[in-house]
């Protein structure tokens, strides 16, 4: 797993024409439904740094198989322990500094629910885990807007998916009402957001 933790907290600011490096990973959002409602998995980093599962892709993987490969590495949870939900996709993206370089990520992010509560972290990876509702989230997420937005546009196709859209008409001719109208599906996160550890 590679993200914005403090190991690859700035030290040196880049010469005048250093090179950037761009990267790509992949990973999932993931909940599960408790009687107090959904609850969302993040991994927690020492420097109070807390993300989803996610990580580099190897060879002849795709973004998918990736995010799936990672989130077994880091939490335990494999295949079958999840249930995919299709339709969804969003993105994160950021840059950070490292040794004069600029590295630009991109964070590809599928959602997920899950049955187990029970989580099994690797310890090079992170030190602790947690299940947060969306608000808590929210709050201990803190300055990383790219993946608060992230987290919103999961939470936000939840609920559209939940509420059932009563209509008085019949529908047009050639309209599926099984998919869901453009403005409502989520936007990817916008390029540019600035996410830094802490």
């Amino acid at each position: 797993m590679y993200g914005n933790h403090p190991k690859t907290r700035p030290v040196h600011r880049p010469v005048h024409g250093a090179s950037v490096k761009k990267q790509i990973v992949a990973g999932f959002i993931i909940f599960r439904r408790t009687e107090d409602g959904i609850r969302y998995l993040f991994l927690y980093r020492r420097g109070s740094y807390w993300n989803f599962p996610k990580g580099h892709f190897e060879t002849g993987e795709d973004a998918l198989m990736t995010a799936l490969r990672e989130t077994a590495e880091e939490t335990g949870l494999t295949q079958t322990d999840l249930k995919i939900v299709p339709g969804f996709k969003t993105y994160v993206r950021f840059h950070f500094f490292h040794e004069g370089k600029k590295i630009q990520d991109t964070v590809i992010l599928y959602l997920a629910e899950t049955k187990r509560a029970d989580i099994r972290i690797s310890p090079r990876e992170h030190n602790g885990y947690a299940w947060f509702s969306y608000h808590d989230a929210c709050k201990i997420l803190g300055k990383y807007a790219g993946t608060k937005r992230a987290l919103k546009n999961a939470n936000d196709f939840l609920r559209e998916k939940s509420i059932p859209r009563a209509s008085t008409h019949p529908p047009r001719p050639g309209h599926d009402l099984r998919r869901p109208s453009p403005g409502h599906r989520p936007s990817a996160s916008r390029a540019g957001g600035r996410e830094r550890t802490p």
